[in-house]
């Protein structure tokens, strides 16, 4: 398996494309059922047969590589399915009712490589867009809320972070990948960031105070040691990341708070109790907060499932953000 992140599926197939060893993308355009994998999901597929990614969690990967590398082979596309009927299949789990469609395009045939690279470089650039193609016609392109023919449906889709089908086309949503930027390398921070790994999301650790934010607490961490709102605003604040404060210290806690409710950031959860928000509550009032901004502030931070440990925090902490994330 690539040791790529674990997102980062066209760039892989870019990278395998230009490195001479043949590459074809696998997406998952539309499921029925019990499938594990959601729509939008996608295997990168090198020529030799190396992989980075899924499309269902290991249930039909054997089927869909070897498609590949026969679309390798004549340049073309294939539109697969896969469920209950498929021997293969369901042997391997797809056995509830489950189903699902998989588009497979050979890089620099179907799908071209100057397409590929300008979506890598939108997803570098951190600037959400859609990948358009007709599976029957076969014409692909990027796009955005301001194309002519779909531009609002790219638009809800962008919102709901929802790939699908509108009319003959499959809308593949290439939103920014998350961000969790964490004030405070506490005791609870340790847990969260490797959690916050694991969910998908890229963690940075804020902390000015040397003995907090050392290397031997956070092996290999991305430490920000500047003052929490000026390494909030240079990491960046937007639509696709949330924001934790644990400090406890309404002097590190407070600017950083500031800056994201200038933001668009999805989430922001304050450690501390309903006594120590009132007091945070009472500062931002003074120091001229909306109403309606105190009210985006998730805390005590976290779900309330009875939390004791700082793995535990951790963990409703996390469940908070995806709850957030994709529930409104």
């Amino acid at each position: 398996m690539q040791s790529l992140d674990h997102d980062a599926i066209p760039e892989a197939a870019l990278a395998w494309h230009r490195a001479g060893r043949g590459a074809a993308l696998a997406t998952v355009v539309e499921t029925w059922g019990s499938a594990p994998r959601p729509v939008g999901s996608q295997l990168a597929i090198s020529g030799d047969a190396e992989m980075a990614g899924s499309v269902s969690g290991g249930c039909v990967e054997g089927a869909v590589i070897a498609e590949a590398l026969e679309a390798l082979e004549d340049g073309q596309p294939r539109l697969l399915d896969y469920g209950v009927s498929d021997d293969d299949a369901f042997a391997v789990g797809l056995a509830c009712g489950g189903r699902i469609r998989v588009l497979v395009e050979p890089v620099g045939k179907a799908l071209p490589e100057v397409l590929l690279a300008d979506l890598a470089a939108a997803r570098a650039a951190r600037r959400a867009v859609a990948y358009v193609v007709d599976p029957g016609a076969g014409a692909r392109r990027l796009a955005g809320p301001e194309d002519a023919q779909l531009g609002e449906a790219i638009a809800e889709r962008m919102r709901a972070d929802k790939s699908g089908f509108e009319g003959e086309c499959f809308v593949n949503i290439h939103n920014p990948p998350l961000r969790m930027s964490i004030v405070g390398a506490v005791h609870i921070a340790q847990p969260l960031v490797a959690m916050a790994r694991l969910a998908g999301f890229a963690p940075a650790l804020i902390d000015p105070r040397p003995a907090f934010g050392a290397e031997a607490r956070f092996p290999g961490e991305t430490i920000l040691d500047d003052w929490p709102d000026a390494a909030l605003k240079a990491r960046g604040l937007d639509a696709r990341t949330a924001v934790v404060t644990l400090t406890h210290d309404p002097k590190l806690d407070d600017p950083a708070i500031l800056a994201a409710l200038e933001s668009d950031v999805f989430y922001l959860g304050c450690l501390g109790s309903t006594r120590t928000h009132a007091k945070r509550v009472t500062r931002l009032e003074e120091a001229g907060v909306s109403p309606q901004d105190i009210a985006r502030i998730h805390a005590p931070v976290g779900l309330d499932i009875g939390a004791k440990s700082p793995a535990e925090i951790a963990v409703s902490i996390l469940a908070e953000i995806v709850q957030r994330l994709r529930q409104g």
